[in-house]
């Protein structure tokens, strides 16, 4: 199994095999499990932009930031606009979204390589890309929901950290953490038509279904997009968790028909 879920002080985290063996990155996914939020938020939401208590955001990003072992005072947020844009984060940035106000807007994207720096994006269906370079010591998390993955978000943000950071492709590790699967996301001719104009190939993500409406895999769409700028098969991981399936545990946008929490990833160079 690629991934584990750890359990602190009732908050459940999922931690991912290849990122837990870098001894210089602490990082985590979370669930819906071990926060304050009331129904249909219970319990553990993150989403900022959520009809929720903002004070049950704070204390449940507090709780996940302990869980994870990362300051709460120096996360760096994104806004998270389905767009692919990729900022890079330093310590000036800190605590932006959080205890500073966020000085910058449409990304959803982050990358940095300087400790101590913790980087967080939000999730409930979308793709979370976690990313690290174990060579160059540098890190990033993508949003990848399908607009994103469209716009091919995962290699926008591998080229990012390639263009700052003298990474190469060669070291670069991905992880495709929880998410909608293929099993549960059926969607128009129109998001696959996009498709059809930015990937060459879609069958191996796309199955068609009567009625013209077509079951779409974004995890292996951001494989295929990863794969296309020379990230190594043995490098790009699927955690294979469907949202959708397991809403006793993870937040699911669509099978909550919007009425529910957001999760979030958390990832920091500590060394």
């Amino acid at each position: 199994m690629d991934f584990k879920i750890i359990e602190k002080d009732g908050v459940k985290v999922v931690k991912f095999k290849r990122i837990e063996e870098i001894p210089f990155v602490r990082h985590g996914f979370s669930t819906r499990i071990g926060g304050v939020s009331p129904e249909p938020f219970n319990q553990l939401n993150l989403g900022r932009l959520t009809p929720d208590s903002p004070h049950n955001i704070i204390e449940n990003t507090k709780r996940f930031s302990k869980a994870v072992g990362v300051n709460f005072d120096d996360l760096v947020a994104s806004d998270q606009v389905h767009k692919d844009q990729v900022k890079v984060v330093t310590a000036e940035d800190k605590g932006k979204g959080f205890t500073r106000d966020m000085d910058f807007d449409s990304i959803d994207a982050l990358i940095t390589n300087e400790r101590g720096v913790p980087l967080i994006t939000y999730f409930a269906d979308c793709v979370p890309l976690l990313m690290v370079d174990p060579h160059q010591k540098a890190v990033g998390l993508a949003h990848a929901g399908w607009s994103g993955t469209v716009l091919k978000i995962g290699q926008k943000t591998v080229m990012k950290m390639l263009e700052e950071y003298q990474s190469r492709l060669e070291d670069i590790i991905v992880v495709i953490g929880p998410s909608i699967g293929q099993c549960c996301y059926e969607v128009s001719e129109d998001v696959v038509e996009k498709f059809n104009m930015n990937f060459t190939d879609t069958s191996t993500f796309v199955i068609a279904k009567d009625g013209g409406k077509y079951m779409l895999d974004l995890w292996e769409a951001n494989r295929v997009a990863l794969k296309e700028i020379g990230i190594q098969d043995r490098n790009i991981v699927k955690s294979r968790i469907c949202t959708g399936c397991n809403t006793d545990l993870y937040f699911s946008h669509r099978f909550e028909k919007g009425n529910t929490g957001r999760m979030a990833s958390i990832i920091e160079i500590i060394l």
